[in-house]
Order: structure tokens, then sequence, then C-alpha cells
């Protein structure tokens, strides 16, 4: 049996090579999401004192063509963007628009009300408002000396 020594410096590097191939395969991969028929929207989450709000982008979606549902408190949005193609003998040089199907899943905080989620679509804007619940109220406890 070979004992192999080991060098910090060559850890170093080894980490630093993994890690650039990581971040070069992420760059890849943000280029080009998914598998054909299949792509993302970006979504903004944000939150105020009395709801959590996303808004997804969804150009080119109809409105119907989206669903919206909860599941132990996951929720997920999904649907199709339709290719749009008048004439079966157009010849594409550059397609960089995405079509085909989408799904994405966030799990609800516990403070969220399932029931009073509301959604607005405008504009090719998915806007869902959870609201959260009443929460109790904090009280803080004075610390008696003695």
């Amino acid at each position: 049996m070979s004992v192999k020594k080991s060098s910090p410096y060559r850890d170093i590097l080894s980490f630093q090579d993994r890690m650039n191939r990581l971040f070069e395969e992420t760059l890849l991969d943000a280029s080009n999401p998914g598998r054909p028929g299949q792509w993302m929207p970006h979504v903004d989450i944000f939150e105020d004192d009395g709801s959590v709000t996303l808004k997804v982008e969804l150009p080119g979606v109809k409105r119907e063509d989206v669903v919206l549902d909860v599941t132990d408190r996951v929720l997920t949005i999904s649907g199709r963007k339709v290719i749009e193609h008048e004439n079966s003998s157009e010849s594409f040089h550059v397609m960089e628009r995405r079509f085909g199907s989408f799904q994405r899943s966030f799990t609800l905080p516990e403070d969220v009300s399932i029931e009073g989620i509301e959604a607005r679509y405008e504009a090719g804007i998915l806007e869902v408002v959870l609201p959260k619940t009443q929460s109790a109220s904090v009280r803080k406890v004075p610390i008696i000396v003695g």
C-alpha cells in the first residue's frame, strides 16, 4: 500500500478547477435552459407586512394557457406557450424566443393564507398575491431581578 502525500496547494488548485467548471456549466445552462419545447419564466418575489407577492413574466402566453395550483403548501404555476407558425414552409434563420411548456413551483411559508390567494394577469405579467395570516402579537416579557 502506497501513501500519497497531500499538498494543500494541489488541493486548492483542484478545488479552484472544480469551481471553474461549475461556473462554466451554470453559464451554459443559463443561455439554454431546459430541454427543447420547455422553458422557465422569470419570477420576482417580494413581501411587505401583509403579503408575499410573485410576479411572473409570461410574454406571449394567453391567460387561458396558465394554470395556478396549490397542493400541500406548494404553489405551482404551469402552462404552455404555443409557437406561432402561419406558414409551414418558413425557414428560420434565428429563433431565440422560447416556446412549449413551463412549470415553476414554490413552497409557501407557514404564515401565508392559502384561502386568500389572489391572481391577476395583465400584459404578460402574472401577479400572485399571497396574504399573510394574522400572527400572534409579540409581547416583551420583563425580567425581574432577584
